[in-house]
């Protein structure tokens, strides 16, 4: 049983409600340093490029921002020349490490409502992010995504966050236990065997969001360390400490919609703005506002993941464009020189020699 008296992710909910970086809370980053390390990346370098403050690192309930949290890991990824990095530091991410979120998993009474209880809860530990808990007939799915227009490349945190979900279900079932089907929102990479043997289970990928799809007669177990009292002090301490979200311009949020949008095709304002709920009249006069304009967004979002699929060098430029939401290649390729003067596997190459030469 856990002692709410002595609870360590309690310890330190005072000094980090005055934090100003919202998005995620630092436990999500336990450990970072010395699985970065471990790994042969250099942390100064990683968390310098990321904009990390390592000190920020040292409580598990202040805040980092989430762009600067989702790119530490794409850049730890790249730069310790792991790919499967997020998958990897997801696999020892037991759910005590995750601070309040996880102690709120463990403290439930079943492993029904742990996951319910994350679910409600996630929003306090990590602002602008989808989390569902949906009942679909013999399953339960826990649906995770990122919707952040700053942040597009964001396999790693997708990899590691189900692999923390993963660890919070064998916690209660044993490490041997295998989800039903899981699903990833990126293209699958090269070391995909990896993802399959973690979670035992068929991995998809290019799916329209993550999840975990879990038997419904698997959750009914209880919690070994359910504690009721405990729990109900640390759903009201997490959502005293990071309940203001920080607010996303449109330009972000047309971003973020229009990056769900690409693998449907090319992104119509009019689809977009009704997302938003708004009338395509009015984003355009909003966009307008910020001297932008949707062409611009639609073109600067497929510019930046054209780059990060073009350094998955398994991934054939005919997807790529369709992943960018192009009918062709060619209309693709015809973008890309205009964006970078080269073809996209000239560019490809040319990225080859300067990774061999750095290295």
């Amino acid at each position: 049983m856990i002692t709410s008296s002595l609870h360590p992710a309690l310890t330190e909910a005072v000094p980090a409600m005055a934090t100003g970086n919202r998005g995620v809370l630092s436990a999500a980053a336990s450990g970072l340093g010395g699985f970065i390390t471990r790994h042969g990346g250099d942390i100064d370098h990683v968390f310098g490029v990321s904009g990390i403050d390592p000190a920020l690192l040292t409580s598990p309930t202040l805040s980092l921002g989430l762009a600067n949290y989702c790119q530490v890991l794409e850049e730890a990824a790249s730069h310790a020349h792991f790919d499967n990095f997020g998958l990897h530091y997801g696999k020892q991410f037991k759910p005590q490490a995750l601070g309040l979120i996880g102690y709120i998993g463990l403290c439930s009474a079943t492993l029904e409502q742990a996951l319910a209880n994350v679910v409600a809860a996630f929003p306090f530990h990590q602002h602008d992010t989808l989390t569902r808990w949906v009942d679909t007939g013999e399953c339960w799915r826990f649906y995770y995504q990122v919707r952040h227009g700053a942040i597009l490349c964001r396999r790693q945190d997708a990899e590691l966050t189900i692999g923390m979900i993963l660890n919070l279900v064998r916690h209660a079932l044993g490490p041997h236990w295998a989800p039903r089907e899981v699903y990833f929102e990126h293209p699958r990479p090269e070391q995909w065997h990896e993802h399959c043997k973690i979670f035992d289970a068929p991995v998809y990928f290019e799916q329209p969001v993550n999840a975990l799809v879990i038997p419904k007669h698997d959750v009914r177990c209880a919690m070994p360390e359910s504690d009721p009292v405990l729990l109900m002090v640390l759903q009201d301490t997490i959502r005293r400490l990071n309940s203001m979200a920080p607010h996303q311009g449109i330009v972000e949020k047309t971003r973020s919609q229009v990056q769900l949008m690409l693998a449907e095709g090319e992104p119509a304002l009019e689809c977009v703005a009704e997302r938003l709920g708004m009338s395509g009249w009015s984003l355009q006069r909003r966009l307008h506002d910020e001297a932008i304009n949707f062409s611009n967004v639609v073109d600067g979002v497929r510019r930046e993941l054209a780059t990060h699929y073009l350094q998955q060098k398994h991934l054939p430029v005919s997807e790529m464009a369709l992943l960018l939401g192009y009918s062709e290649t060619s209309a693709f390729s015809r973008a890309f020189k205009r964006w970078f003067g080269t073809s996209p596997r000239q560019w490809r190459r040319e990225e080859g020699v300067r990774t061999l030469v750095n290295s």
